[in-house]
């Protein structure tokens, strides 16, 4: 059993930063992949950021240059830098894991730019 427990969300103002961060725990032996989407309303949940083992990490166009992806292995925690938040930043976040064999993903979080 995997459980991911994602935290940092809330309100801020336009130009403001957060973090958030998620947690991993159970029967993990390797975690391959560790990203972030999010999800707005009425649209597709995207790729936020992700960041492999080694550290390699990938960003959507829309978040570069703004967001930070990083990770801790020996606390199987991944975290998320957002600066100059924006409106259209307005979503819920989720934390997703690759393990190898299987996916897993958090409960979201919910992330609220507006003046």
């Amino acid at each position: 059993q995997v459980q991911l427990v994602e935290s940092g969300g809330g309100l801020v103002q336009p130009g403001g930063s957060l973090r958030l961060s998620c947690a991993a725990s159970g029967t993990i032996l390797s975690i391959n992949v560790m990203g972030w989407y999010r999800q707005a309303p009425g649209k597709e949940r995207e790729l936020v950021a992700a960041i492999t083992r080694g550290g390699s990490t990938n960003y959507a166009d829309s978040v570069k240059g703004r967001f930070t992806i990083s990770r801790d292995n020996a606390k199987s925690t991944v975290y998320l830098q957002m600066n100059s938040l924006k409106p259209e930043d307005t979503a819920v976040y989720y934390c997703n894991i690759d393990i190898g064999w299987a996916a897993y993903w958090g409960q979201g979080t919910q992330v609220t730019v507006s003046s």
